[in-house]
């Protein structure tokens, strides 16, 4: 735990997945809430999207970071900030600006009475 999805529009020219999912799992790493073992990541390119009425040229990078139930709002929040930032530092790298491509992080609990894991 935790669980960690990237997903992100193809119009974005140089994003590297294997190196978001580094640099993210990295911020999840140093946290101080997880072992490094347990960080599940992964990225799903989107080739069909829609961003308002807006051209092709916009595109988005979305996170959604799954936990156990159990940890305070304060917690949560402050990883969702660590993981905006770094998305701010690739969306620097890609040579973007926030008016073309938004940055999103949610954080949601998952159930710790039901959830399985073998």
């Amino acid at each position: 735990m935790p669980h960690l999805t990237v997903e992100f529009t193809n119009n974005l020219a140089g994003f590297d997945e294997g190196s978001v999912l580094a640099k993210l799992n990295a911020v999840l790493a140093f946290s101080g809430q997880f072992e490094g073992r347990d960080i599940k990541s992964r990225a799903l390119p989107l080739s069909f999207y829609r961003l308002g009425n807006e051209d092709r040229q916009h595109g988005f990078i979305h996170v959604t970071m799954s936990l156990l139930s159990g940890r305070e709002p304060d917690v949560k929040k402050k990883l969702a900030d660590q993981l905006l930032t770094a998305l701010k530092g690739v969306r620097k790298e890609l040579g973007r600006d926030e008016d073309r491509t938004q940055l999103t992080v949610d954080v949601r609990d998952i159930d710790r009475e039901v959830y399985a894991k073998g």
